[in-house]
């Protein structure tokens, strides 16, 4: 008999399983296949193992998953990797330009959002009590963060859209006049012309992409 492990919560859900199931999931037409690969995936399972399960245990598994991404996560401030403490971003308002640029280049997209997560979530290197600091931030960690929970990836996301402007404006009126001219700038350079409304935009299509992609 074949023992399944079925997550029960998203955090116990990677990115990088994720990832895997989306890319798979842009080239794979078949509903039977792609709710093979999705146990094979979220189950760590062999796709030799998920073809041996009766078709209505597939079918079980994949509605219990399914319910698992439709959850609206409350942000999720601190989780443990490999080890490593982290910590949600606890200064959005100070953010320098760089990871402002960043997380905005990253979060909507899918192929690069631990670009993004790397922005969001850092190793805490102080704490006392329910406070904490993260480390500096440095471009390149973001393989580091692969393997975050996805509790984690979707609740800062839903924080994100419901901040919306706000985060912009908050980002506009923290710079230097230097610093806001040029995200000024680059908000207005944008392909859409968006401007700090296609920060919105972008979290709105990600959200979409999920949504689309287990149903």
């Amino acid at each position: 008999m074949i023992k399944v492990k079925i997550p029960t919560s998203l955090s116990e859900i990677t990115l990088r399983q994720y990832k895997h199931f989306l890319k798979i999931s842009e080239d794979v037409k078949s509903d039977n296949f792609m709710n093979a690969k999705m146990v094979e995936i979220f189950c760590s399972l062999k796709l030799a193992e998920v073809m041996k399960l009766e078709v209505n245990a597939v079918d079980e598994i994949v509605e219990m998953i399914s319910k698992l991404f439709e959850q609206k996560p409350a942000l999720v401030t601190r989780f443990e990797l490999n080890g490593t403490d982290y910590g949600f971003h606890t200064g959005l308002d100070n953010m320098s330009l760089g990871e402002y640029i960043d997380l905005d280049n990253n979060i909507g997209d899918w192929p690069n959002i631990e670009r993004a997560m790397n922005v969001l979530y850092r190793p805490v290197v102080s704490k006392l009590k329910e406070k904490y600091s993260i480390a500096e931030y440095e471009v390149g960690n973001e393989a580091d963060i692969l393997d975050m929970p996805m509790d984690a990836v979707l609740s800062s996301v839903f924080f994100l859209w419901n901040l919306g402007m706000e985060l912009s404006q908050v980002m506009m009126n923290s710079l230097e006049a230097e610093e806001t001219e040029v995200l000024t700038k680059y908000l207005n350079s944008q392909e859409n012309g968006g401007g700090i409304n296609q920060f919105t935009v972008s979290l709105t299509a990600l959200l979409q992409d999920l949504n689309l992609s287990l149903n």
